[in-house]
C-alpha cells in the first residue's frame, strides 16, 4: 500500500466528522427556538461538540507527519522548527482571512470586534505555533512528550478557568481561557497533542505493524472513553471548581477515546473497501477547509437568513440535507476543476478547418 493510499483513512475520519459538523450547524441556526429541548436537538449538538476535537486531532497528526518528513530529510532541528512555524503560520493567515471574510459579507450587522474572534481556525493556529518545538526532538521523544502534554493542558484547563481575567485583554483570554464562546488553547490544544503523538507514532512503524497498532489504538481509545465516563458518573473531582461541559479533563478524555476509536474503524473500512473506489465521506476530508469556509457563510450568514430560527424538526432536517448535497457537489467540483474546466474549454474552442487536399 503506497503511502497516500495509506492516508485515506484520515481523509474518511476527516470526512465524517464534517458531515457531522454540518447537521449540527444547521440545527443550530435554523430550528426553531421551542424545539431545541427535544431529544432530536439535544442529540444533534451533542455529536456535533465531536467534530472540532477530530479536526484539532487530525492537524496535529499531520503536523506529526510534517516533523517526520523533516528528521528523514536530515533537516536540521533549526530548520525543522522553522518549517513547522511556518505551517502555523499559514494555518493563522487563514484563519483571519476567514473571520475578514465573514465580517465584510455581514457589513453593518457585525461589530469590527469579529475580527478578531477566536475560532477553530485560531485555536490550531496558535496550538501549532506553540507546539512547533516539538520539531527539536527526535520522533520517538515526540511520542511521549506530546502525549503528556495533552494531558497536562486538558488536567490545567480547570484551573486555568479559575484565574482572575478582569484585568487581561479580552482577546488574551480568549486564546487561554476555556469559554463556550471561544476555541481557548485551553483544554482544545490537548487535542492537537495528542494527535501530534500519534502523527509520531504512526510515522515510525513499519507497514507490516500498522495493523497491530491500529488494534492497540482502538483499545486504548475504548479504556480512556469509558474509563473517564465511568470516572465522571461518579461525581468525584479533584478541582475546586469544574465545569463539565466547558473545562473537564474527563470529557477531552472521552472525546480522544471516541476519536481513537474512529481511527482504526477508518482504517479497516479502507482495507477492506476497494482504495479506488470513490467514497462521498472521504470526499468532504478531501476538501474540509474549503466545506468549513463556505457552509459557515451559508449557514450563519445573510443567505438564508430568513430560516433562521423558523423551521420546524422536519424543515431543518431537509435543509440539513439540502446544505449536505451543495457542499458535496462543491467539494466534487472543487477536486475535479482542472478536468471541468479542460472539458469546458474543448466544448467552446472552435473545431480546427479541415486539410486542404492538394488539387482542390
Amino acid at each position: 500500500m503506497t503511502p497516500n493510499r495509506r492516508l485515506l483513512y484520515l481523509d474518511w475520519l476527516r470526512g465524517l466528522a464534517a458531515l457531522i459538523m454540518l447537521q449540527g450547524h444547521v440545527f443550530h441556526s435554523f430550528i426553531r427556538n421551542d424545539l431545541r429541548e427535544g431529544g432530536v436537538y439535544t442529540f444533534s449538538q451533542f455529536v456535533g461538540g465531536v467534530p472540532p476535537a477530530v479536526f484539532l486531532f487530525l492537524t496535529g497528526v499531520t503536523f506529526g507527519f510534517l516533523m517526520y518528513s523533516q528528521d528523514s530529510k536530515g533537516v536540521a532541528p533549526g530548520r525543522r522548527w522553522w518549517a513547522s512555524l511556518r505551517r502555523a503560520g499559514y494555518i493563522l493567515l487563514v484563519a483571519f482571512a476567514f473571520r475578514l471574510q465573514l465580517w465584510i459579507f455581514s457589513w453593518g450587522q457585525s461589530p469590527a470586534g469579529e475580527l478578531l474572534r477566536v475560532d477553530v481556525l485560531n485555536c490550531m493556529g496558535f496550538a501549532l505555533a506553540l507546539m512547533s518545538v516539538m520539531a527539536l526532538f527526535p520522533a520517538t521523544d515526540r511520542i511521549r512528550l506530546c502525549a503528556i502534554l495533552g494531558l497536562a493542558i486538558a488536567c490545567a484547563s480547570p484551573l486555568v478557568s479559575q484565574i482572575q481575567w478582569d484585568s487581561t485583554p479580552w482577546i488574551v483570554k480568549s486564546y487561554l481561557a476555556p469559554d463556550h464562546l471561544f476555541f481557548g488553547f485551553f483544554p482544545w490544544a490537548a487535542f492537537v497533542a495528542f494527535g501530534l503523538s500519534l502523527g509520531s507514532l504512526l510515522r515510525t512503524l513499519d507497514e507490516e505493524q500498522i495493523p497491530h497498532a491500529m488494534l492497540w489504538i482502538g483499545l486504548a481509545g475504548l479504556v480512556t472513553a469509558v474509563g473517564a465516563h465511568t470516572i465522571s458518573n461518579l461525581g468525584i473531582s479533584l478541582y475546586p471548581k469544574s465545569d463539565f461541559w466547558l473545562d473537564s479533563p474527563l470529557l477531552v478524555l472521552i472525546k480522544l477515546g471516541v476519536i481513537l476509536i474512529f481511527v482504526p474503524f477508518a482504517y479497516i473500512w479502507h482495507r477492506q473497501a476497494s482504495a479506488l473506489r470513490w467514497s462521498w465521506i472521504r470526499q468532504f476530508g478531501v476538501t474540509s477547509l474549503l466545506v468549513y469556509w463556505v457552509h459557515i457563510e451559508l449557514v450563519y450568514g445573510r443567505w438564508l437568513g430568513g430560516w433562521k430560527e423558523r423551521l420546524t424538526l422536519e424543515q431543518t432536517i431537509l435543509a440539513a440535507a439540502g446544505i449536505i448535497g451543495l457542499m458535496l457537489l462543491l467539494s466534487v467540483v472543487r477536486t475535479n476543476f482542472s478536468k471541468i474546466r479542460a472539458a469546458v474549454t474543448n466544448v467552446w474552442q472552435p473545431a480546427p478547418e479541415p486539410e486542404r487536399v492538394s488539387g482542390d
